[in-house]
């Protein structure tokens, strides 16, 4: 005999809505909404990882940005801010913060003698590193229920989806910032 679906959040707050408004198709909340409340439920674990390698999530942002770039881990003020899609006041404000704990330096950019450009310490590096790593396996712990296959099949959805969505927003590909 079968079980019967379980319902989650979102099956609730539709079952609310359509009894309030039946005429309302509200079936983009079973995927919208749900993408949002994993995401708010995953969040407060995301910043305590974060915070116990001394990072901020924004902080996160900028040190992952240049890791991520490889050697020699340096970037433009503009090149990150663009990356992170901030104002370029959030990023000078950032930067500061992780210049003062000793994790980014500024450096002449090769580029333009006249500008500095952003660039990992080794503790930056490090710490990056370390609370990625850590991020990494909190989320694969957190996915650990659905069997590989499952993970990619939602992969590759969740991939058109965003493609989709990009493309209907005009926002340009990788214009996010990422952890």
């Amino acid at each position: 005999m079968d079980k019967p679906e379980q319902q989650d959040h979102v099956d609730r707050l539709k079952a609310q809505w359509a009894r309030e408004l039946p005429d309302l198709d509200t079936s983009p909340m079973e995927i919208l909404g749900r993408i949002y409340r994993l995401s708010r439920l995953v969040t407060p674990t995301i910043e305590a990882t974060f915070a116990s390698h001394g990072l901020d999530r924004g902080e996160f942002d900028v040190v992952g940005t240049l890791r991520r770039t490889g050697p020699p881990y340096r970037l433009t003020p503009t090149e990150l801010y663009r990356s992170l899609m901030i104002a370029s006041g959030s990023l000078t404000h950032r930067l500061g913060r992780l210049e003062k704990a000793g994790l980014i330096r500024r450096v002449p950019s090769e580029n333009d003698g006249r500008s500095l450009a952003v660039q990992l310490t080794e503790q930056g590096i490090y710490r990056a590193e370390a609370a990625f790593r850590q991020d990494m396996a909190n989320e694969a712990d957190v996915i650990a229920a659905f069997d590989p296959e499952k993970r990619r099949q939602l992969a590759a959805l969740l991939r058109e989806l965003n493609l989709a969505v990009e493309a209907r927003l005009a926002m340009p590909a990788g214009g996010e910032a990422e952890t």
